[in-house]
């Protein structure tokens, strides 16, 4: 009887932990975020948009890219990439759109999510986005530093980037912004990873740094489900809602591949 008991107590630990290992399993594939900023930003650009995804159970890491190079700010997504335990749906806004779109590449994304960003071809630089379209009146506002930098000023952060927003917060992006070097809008990209990945795309409207039309361009042409938001170049600030339920849905795309 010992020994008929001493078995069935074997064979229910081995159940017992062949079900944990199975739940861990299926933790590790849940989707996570990682969302890339762009240019005159840093990571609390996407403050609002955080808590709506970590509410919905899904996880979330914001990169804190330097913004001095291609290469330097695909290095940090990369490293934040390599931290993720599963698949992952990869973000960008503006400038950020070039950084996953060459970091895409990794096996983990399985996503890519461009929010008013720039999706350039492989080769491409992401100055060259913008030829042949009108040029966005914020471009008049930026301004270089004596370090090959550049910044935008507080009236173009007022004006241009997000007038959308109270003056209160366009003066603290002003003050907490990440200038970018300016070489970087000349690096290009040597994979496009929308070419294997599915893709979103949020345009903004009203966006007064990349015009609409190289947005809604670049939309057609990465073939993404493009989804529309009357805002300003930053819709993550103004209606982050909105932004949340496009990133969303691509986490659930994801997870019920």
């Amino acid at each position: 009887m010992k020994t008929f008991r001493s078995k069935a107590a074997t064979v229910a630990f081995a159940l017992a932990s062949t079900l944990v290992a199975g739940v861990s399993q299926a933790k590790d594939t849940t989707p996570s975020v990682v969302i890339v900023h762009g240019a005159f930003a840093d990571g609390s650009d996407w403050a609002k948009v955080v808590p709506l995804l970590q509410a919905k159970g899904v996880a979330v890491s914001v990169v804190q890219n330097p913004l001095t190079s291609l290469a330097d700010d695909v290095a940090a997504t990369q490293r934040t990439l390599n931290n993720q335990p599963g698949p992952v749906v990869l973000v960008g806004h503006s400038w950020g759109g070039t950084v996953i779109t060459q970091a895409g590449s990794d096996e983990k994304v399985r996503a890519l999510v461009y929010v008013a960003a720039f999706a350039p071809d492989a080769g491409q630089t992401s100055g060259e986005q913008g030829k042949g379209a009108p040029t966005p009146p914020g471009i008049s506002q930026i301004k270089a530093d004596g370090n090959g930098f550049l910044y935008l000023t507080p009236e173009g952060m007022a004006k241009d980037f997000a007038q959308d927003l109270p003056a209160t917060q366009t003066a603290v992006m002003t003050a907490t912004q990440g200038p970018i070097k300016a070489s970087a809008f000349e690096d290009k990209t040597t994979v496009s990873a929308w070419k294997t990945k599915p893709s979103w795309y949020l345009l903004a409207t009203e966006d007064r740094m990349i015009h609409p039309d190289v947005q809604r361009s670049a939309a057609k042409r990465i073939g993404a489900t493009l989804a529309e938001l009357r805002t300003s170049h930053v819709p993550q600030q103004s209606q982050p809602a909105e932004v949340a339920k496009v990133i969303l849905e691509a986490v659930k795309k994801v997870g019920e591949q």
